[in-house]
């Protein structure tokens, strides 16, 4: 049995990666990631109502990837989790925030809380086929954009080490509160979802360099309705439909692919059709996939 485990798996896109992993691999367990176990355990009673099959190959795992003790002690549970030798195949990084949050906020989940969960984790992950899979957002790609030519470099830059990217953050937090401060940084409109998702892409980048041997990549799900994306329709007076948002099995269908696809390279970023796509402008699915370096 291969195991996967997926933070903030208990509802939206995280939920229907754990059901399209039970659904299309029974060789494959699900540690379902959820911050709080009510929730979470509410999460393996809807997976195991629709198909009793799936409650053997589910395990919950409390992890609040915001705070540094939540995600040390779900990975000192690992042992006992995964037996005597047991490793874990790949990690899905799917939980995030989004919204209209501070931007300490949205880096401590969307782009340290993925570090924090790597770090941890990294040592029970198969050495030699074990994958991480780190959702993103169209956002950041977007956020890199607006950037000026040489904050571009350093975001698709993977021969930085952490530090560089720390202090990156750093100097972000610094100037929030003050979009112009942004602007004359180089550092676009200081979109603070879009910052905390390119930083996670450059985090990928870095992360695969270290790692050669694992398949590490990030995607976006595309513009999928979930409890992040709703308020956002509200507010513009329409349904989620009609701005065109997808189903979250929508959302998890690249996530599946860098699980279980065959991958050409690695440290890569990949559109919600699966196609590879520039860490530094968008790429409509369905258009030809980016074939830079």
């Amino acid at each position: 049995m291969r195991t996967i485990l997926v933070t903030g798996a208990n509802k939206g896109i995280g939920l229907a990666i754990a059901r399209g992993i039970l659904t299309e691999h029974d060789d494959t367990c699900v540690l379902l990631g959820a911050r709080d176990r009510e929730r979470g355990e509410a999460a393996i009673r809807t997976l195991s109502t629709a198909q009793p099959a799936f409650r053997e190959r589910l395990r919950l795992v409390v992890l609040d990837v915001g705070k540094d003790e939540s995600v040390s002690q779900a990975a000192a549970a690992m042992p006992n989790v995964l037996g005597a030798g047991g490793t874990i195949f790949a990690v899905v990084n799917n939980a995030g925030i989004g919204g209209k949050q501070e931007l300490e906020a949205a880096l401590n989940v969307n782009t340290l809380g993925v570090r924090r969960v790597c770090d941890a984790f990294l040592p029970f992950i198969d050495a030699q086929r074990g994958r991480i899979v780190n959702v993103t957002s169209a956002a950041g790609p977007n956020f890199v954009a607006k950037c000026s030519d040489e904050r571009r470099r350093f975001f698709l830059d993977g021969s930085t080490e952490w530090a560089g990217l720390e202090a990156l953050m750093q100097e972000c937090l610094a100037l929030q509160g003050d979009p112009s401060a942004f602007e004359k940084r180089g550092l676009g409109d200081g979109n603070v979802y879009g910052l905390s998702k390119a930083c996670t892409n450059t985090y990928t980048l870095q992360l695969a360099r270290r790692y050669p041997n694992l398949a590490i990549n990030a995607c976006t799900p595309g513009f999928i309705e979930t409890d992040m994306t709703r308020g956002y329709a509200s507010s513009q007076g329409k349904t989620p439909r009609e701005l065109g948002m997808k189903t979250p099995d929508d959302g998890a269908r690249c996530p599946l692919h860098l699980l279980f696809g065959q991958l050409d390279g690695n440290g890569r970023y990949y559109g919600s059709d699966c196609k590879r796509s520039p860490l530094d402008r968008y790429r409509e699915p369905g258009s030809p996939p980016y074939t830079g370096d």
